[in-house]
């Protein structure tokens, strides 16, 4: 098996090629965000990152954020979501719990907070449905500092909520009436 650190250096990569640049290998994702395993494989090891079915399967089954899916016939994958590139995942519109949270370093507390949350260069705002998660989420970014999402209100309100595959809540953005600071 491979080590820790190399694995890490994989699902790096994945993220890159599956969630922003394909074409850094030279590989077109589907509309819906799909490659088949085969060519992403072939195309990685052509780039010098190399890896077997074997190894794919391990990243996917123990990444802790659950970042990469296989299809049902499991001969394709992509990111579960947190592309910057435009891709339809496929998810539906669905009632999100009473709320959410967000995750986010201090130093953008200002800015949310005249704004409110923004998609930024992704293709949703992410939202978590606990609080830990939120704040580990905050911390990748500086001291962390996490918001409730009056989601349910949001719903009520026609804001669309999508939960990817792997369990990260999905919106367009947040306006700041729904934000309350906790």
């Amino acid at each position: 098996m491979i080590s820790e650190k190399e694995q890490t250096h994989i699902s790096k990569f994945l993220s890159l090629v599956l969630r922003h640049k394909p074409e850094t290998i030279g590989i077109k994702l589907d509309q819906n965000g799909w490659i088949e395993i085969n060519e992403l494989i072939n195309k990685s090891s052509k780039y010098g990152v190399n890896f077997d079915r074997d190894t794919l399967n391990h990243i996917v089954a123990t990444n802790s954020k659950k970042r990469f899916a296989f299809n049902d016939k499991q001969d394709k994958i992509r990111a579960s979501q947190g592309h910057s590139i435009a891709i339809q995942l496929g998810y539906k519109n669905q009632k999100p719990p009473e709320i959410l949270f967000h995750g986010t370093a201090e130093k953008s507390l200002q800015s949310i907070l005249e704004k409110g949350l923004k998609k930024q260069d992704r293709q949703h705002v992410h939202l978590s449905s606990n609080i830990e998660t939120a704040t580990k989420v905050g911390q990748r970014h500086g001291k962390p500092y996490v918001f409730l999402v009056l989601a349910e209100q949001m719903y009520k309100d026609n804001f669309e909520f999508f939960l990817s595959e792997n369990g990260v809540w999905l919106t367009n953005n947040v306006p700041k009436k729904y934000l309350k600071q906790k």
